[in-house]
């Protein structure tokens, strides 16, 4: 373990000598000084980081210890500084204390005391540097590898969102689900001058209009049955971040124009407040619907749709980019098989034409699916056709040809739902994300078609 490493400063020679042989039987590296231009010179013509923590007397003949405190914070302003006073010069130290030192003693002092400061002040910069190393890494900029991809078409729309991530334009993100929409929404705020500030989402398809009204805004106490306290909504959390809304296509309208004020005015009014809250927010949005269509059905306001569309990132669907299947697989394989602890390392041939073969409706989401279960069902390190339970759609569709028949559409949806939960072994949640609506919405669809789920 690395010493850490002390410098005194104080003209009484013996206070030096008592605390350098105190500090080095703990273990403390020590260097002395009597005079405050020797301990400015040592900063000057040291390394940033060849010392821990400044131990200073308030008091020096040849400067003012509260001009040498100024110079040192000038040198080094992260390292922390412990001031020594005697009693007529508390002053002083406090004095110091504004003006950025870490604590001060006033002598003479016993040696629990001096130790119990120094601990706590090495501890609490420790606590700081640990914390700016981790907002450093999280700051960093997503890696290409972090989002998968092989293709050109989807390099294409990697390289705008790296583009448009420095702005703080407004973006919406436009794609069939499954795509990943909201893994764009992190490479555009982790690519961003906000990045070391929050990331958040909400999935505007999966509350009711009440819900998500208090979700965004908060509420205070009081504001409606049940509201005991005062919450934070989402808009006051992300303050200074980004904030993705998935599904916006699926606000009703009042909450719409809510959001509106908040995207011109920057400011919004919690549930049940009268008093506005500022918020400094960069809003990405998703949708798989055409908002210019809902725009003109009038399910969608059209002021709103140009703030949120300064720039639009249109995301392939997994069948137009077929070169990103098997490294997708992969990458799913891989994640599975640590999960679950089972050593499969890849895909047979067959099955990887098989997977490359597939149209994907459910794009990437239904790729992870089939993956998770191949894994799940694999008995050996490769997974075969047998594990995909999509050779069972590939079949019938490659059986002979019949003549179109002509349903209803409901019956049509019917079908697709049955398909769905097969394919994913009757998993609810799973199937509503392929489908592309809220588990609420499948249970009340899977009653009204009277669908039956095996026990």
């Amino acid at each position: 373990m690395t010493q850490e490493r002390i410098l005194i400063c104080d003209d009484e020679e013996g206070i030096l000598i008592y605390l350098k042989k105190l500090l080095q039987t703990q273990g403390y590296l020590v260097e002395t000084f009597n005079a405050g231009a020797l301990l400015l010179r040592r900063l000057r013509e040291g390394d940033p980081g060849d010392a821990d923590l400044i131990l200073q007397d308030v008091r020096m003949p040849d400067q003012d210890g509260i001009s040498v405190l100024q110079e040192v914070k000038q040198l080094r302003p992260t390292l922390p500084i412990i001031i020594m006073t005697a009693f007529g010069t508390i002053d002083a130290a406090v004095e110091a204390i504004k003006l950025g030192a870490y604590d001060y003693v006033t002598k003479p002092f016993p040696k629990e005391k001096i130790l119990s400061v120094l601990k706590n002040a090495l501890e609490k910069e420790q606590l700081l540097q640990e914390n700016r190393a981790l907002k450093t890494e999280l700051g960093k900029p997503i890696l290409q590898d972090a989002i998968i991809f092989r293709s050109a078409v989807f390099q294409e729309t990697y390289d705008l969102t790296l583009q448009v991530a420095a702005s703080e334009a407004n973006i919406l993100v436009l794609g069939e689900s499954g795509t990943g929409k909201e893994l764009i929404a992190g490479a555009i705020h982790y690519n961003s001058p906000r990045r070391e500030r929050r990331f958040l989402s909400i999935n505007c398809a999966a509350l009711t209009e009440t819900l998500l009204e208090s979700q965004l805004f908060g509420h205070v106490r009081g504001a409606f049955t049940g509201a005991i306290t005062h919450q934070k909504g989402l808009l006051e959390e992300a303050d200074g971040g980004t904030l993705f809304m998935d599904e916006i296509g699926d606000m009703s309208l009042p909450i719409q124009a809510k959001l509106l004020r908040v995207i011109q005015e920057r400011d919004f009014i919690p549930v049940g407040a009268t008093r506005a809250k500022s918020a400094d927010i960069r809003f990405v949005a998703a949708t798989n619907k055409d908002l210019e269509e809902e725009v003109r059905a009038g399910r969608f306001r059209e002021d709103l749709y140009y703030r949120l569309n300064v720039i639009n990132i249109p995301l392939p669907p997994l069948r137009e980019r077929k070169d990103d299947i098997e490294p997708l697989a992969q990458h799913f394989l891989k994640k599975y098989s640590l999960k679950m602890k089972k050593e499969v390392t890849g895909v047979t041939p067959e099955a990887l034409h098989l997977l490359c073969g597939y149209d994907w409706p459910g794009n990437i989401r239904e790729l992870e699916n089939v993956m998770e279960r191949a894994v799940i069902l694999a008995r050996t390190q490769l997974v075969t056709p047998k594990e995909l339970p999509i050779w069972r759609r590939q079949q019938k569709a490659s059986a002979a040809p019949v003549e179109p028949q002509l349903v209803s559409l409901e019956n049509m949806e019917k079908a697709h739902i049955e398909r769905t939960l097969l394919g994913t072994g009757y998993h609810k949640s799973r199937s509503a994300e392929i489908l592309g609506i809220s588990r609420k919405t499948l249970d009340r669809k899977i009653a009204e078609y009277e669908i039956t789920i095996p026990s």
